[in-house]
């Protein structure tokens, strides 16, 4: 394989960075029941009567690398519009696509969500169905919030402050780009982008980021995030280079992530030096990253129907997936089932969910055009007989 493999030719559609982004997108639907059954303490105070380790396990490797590699993601597909737009071109497209639908749709999850963690709280203090405000008396108040919408809220501003300094002269940024173009190339890379993120977490618990939800973010995760994102423009002016390196080392980066991400479990879990624990979280978040872009370039590289389908939805399935995976769980709590059995009902369950009343009410209509600024056409449906008569 060679080293330099070419960059997509403008107008080609990066169908694997495509159906990474749809699979990412539905792990959000994994994680987020998955911490209905975690035996430690999560941010969310619904939890299942059965719990399990596995829950545990699953919430940490999804929490490693989705949403960094969901940052570069967004720092790729921002440079791309940019290139053939211009920096107003990607304004205007993500005011259209990023703000539009927050103004949109955050006051109405937001209401689901409270209503729907309202339910299950009374099914956990009252063993009823019902909305008595008294049971969240001594829930922690975190006030209004962007909830599971803090990424759609912080990418748009980063691609904000992104069309405002491409309007900058272009040389002002060009040797800090090819800095960090050249430490992606090296082997040690990674280890040396860990750094900033250590810088951006140390006062947090374990020094991992918490995210706020707040409207005004803290700069930690400005720089938490937005070191990814900046790797994500570096990285489609390099992607001749590092799309080829990604893939042939994918394995190795998987390996390298896993033992890093061992070494984080196992210093947190006996209280050992706290940034190095950190640190090492941070590495596997780098490695892992650049594994699953690998990965998908390598075997996911032209259109899957399935996949496909995923990526057309995964807007909408980001969007409302969330109050419906609390909902299941207050539906499946105390029913006599291992937690195990829950997380695969609530997961199909939240999934069919989402997919049916994407197809029913945004696949077709003015919905899907907001979001993914096309609308699908209705299938066809000839009369009997308009195609070679009645028998």
């Amino acid at each position: 394989m060679s080293d330099h493999a070419p960059p997509a030719p403008a107008g080609v559609r990066l169908h694997a960075l495509d159906n990474l982004r749809a699979i990412l997108m539905w792990l959000g639907i994994v994680l987020h029941v998955a911490a209905v059954y975690t035996t430690h303490p999560m941010p969310n105070v619904w939890l299942d009567d059965q719990r399990t380790a596995f829950a545990d396990a699953l919430v940490s490797v999804i929490h490693v690398f989705r949403m960094p590699a969901f940052f570069i993601l967004a720092g790729f597909f921002s440079a791309l519009l940019a290139e053939s737009r211009g920096p107003g071109g990607l304004l205007r497209n993500r005011l259209a696509r990023l703000a539009l639908p927050f103004v949109i749709f955050w006051p109405i999850l937001w209401v689901l969500t409270s209503l729907a963690a309202l339910l299950f709280l009374n099914r956990l203090a009252l063993n009823q169905w019902g909305f008595d405000l008294a049971v969240a008396a001594n829930v922690p108040d975190r006030g209004v919030s962007t909830m599971h919408m803090w990424f759609l809220w912080l990418l748009l501003w980063l691609c904000v402050v992104t069309a405002a300094l491409m309007r900058l002269p272009r040389h002002w940024f060009a040797p800090a780009g090819a800095v960090l173009a050249w430490v992606a190339r090296r082997p040690w890379g990674f280890a040396l982008l860990a750094l900033p993120l250590l810088a951006a977490t140390a006062g947090y618990p374990r020094g991992f980021i918490v995210n706020s939800g707040s409207f005004l973010p803290p700069w930690n995760e400005w720089v938490h995030y937005g070191v990814y994102f900046a790797f994500g423009l570096m990285l489609h002016g390099q992607q001749a280079v590092l799309f080829a390196q990604f893939q042939r080392r994918w394995v190795l980066f998987a390996v390298m992530g896993l033992a890093f991400f061992l070494l984080s479990v196992l210093v947190t879990q006996r209280h050992g030096p706290l940034l190095l624990g950190a640190y090492s979280f941070h590495c596997a978040a780098w490695l892992w990253s650049f594994a699953s872009i690998g990965l998908a370039l390598r075997f996911l590289s032209s259109r899957h129907k399935l996949l496909g389908y995923l990526a057309d939805s995964a807007y909408w399935v980001y969007l409302v997936h969330f109050p419906f995976t609390i909902l299941s769980g207050a539906l499946l709590y105390q029913l006599p089932l291992p937690a195990l059995l829950k997380i695969a009902i609530n997961i199909t369950a939240t999934t069919l969910v989402c997919l049916g009343s994407y197809q029913l009410f945004v696949r077709h209509t003015w919905i899907s055009q907001l979001l993914n600024g096309k609308r699908h056409p209705r299938p066809r449906r000839d009369l009997p007989g308009a195609a070679g008569g009645l028998a």
